[in-house]
């Protein structure tokens, strides 16, 4: 089997992350390899925020904000949870679908390039010895957290991409057998 199909085929999620995290030419390597998601027409229908050190902390006290703001009574773990999310990582990077009116590609298709775009941070920070986890959750689509990440109208958020070192090993995902998935027509 060649390298590339083992990787992908043995790429999972790490819930536990540690420094470091890619360093800032490393991070635009990661959104190099985000930038060949498929993309119908062209229209690039993806952005992509790094939030790290200080500013997770910032962010952090945002969504703690904007959980009170969908939840005044929220108890005080709930609000702690919501305050420690970006610490879960050293590096977020938040993929934001921008949304374009386009005679042949509906908005579905560019939230799906969107959705491509981060898988693929997430394979290429894999290849550099790096792990992540893709999250979303109520804040990704509370309008006041995409005011303050300064998204416009037509954005979404798509994901949270929590990035760094693997602070455990990998998980031992079952093996699948591709004829429960895959049919003919």
């Amino acid at each position: 089997m060649p390298d590339i199909l083992q990787f992908l085929q043995s790429r999972n999620s790490a819930p536990r992350l540690t420094d470091p995290a890619p360093d800032a030419d490393q991070t635009a390597e990661l959104v190099c390899a985000a930038l060949r998601a498929p993309d119908h027409a062209w229209l690039r229908p993806w952005r992509f925020i790094s939030i790290r050190g200080e500013r997770r902390e910032d962010f952090g006290e945002v969504l703690e904000r904007c959980l009170l703001s969908r939840d005044p009574t929220a108890d005080s773990s709930v609000r702690e949870r919501a305050r420690a999310a970006p610490l879960r990582a050293p590096l977020l990077m938040v993929v934001v679908a921008t949304l374009r009116e386009h005679p042949k590609v509906p908005f579905a298709e560019q939230r799906l390039s969107a959705g491509c775009a981060a898988h693929a941070i997430l394979l290429a920070a894999e290849s550099l010895g790096y792990a992540g986890i893709w999250r979303t959750g109520d804040a990704a689509s509370d309008p006041s957290v995409r005011g303050a990440l300064g998204l416009e109208t037509h954005e979404e958020v798509v994901a949270f991409l929590y990035l760094g070192t693997r602070d455990s090993n990998p998980k031992n995902l079952p093996a699948l057998d591709p004829d429960d998935f895959l049919s003919s027509w």
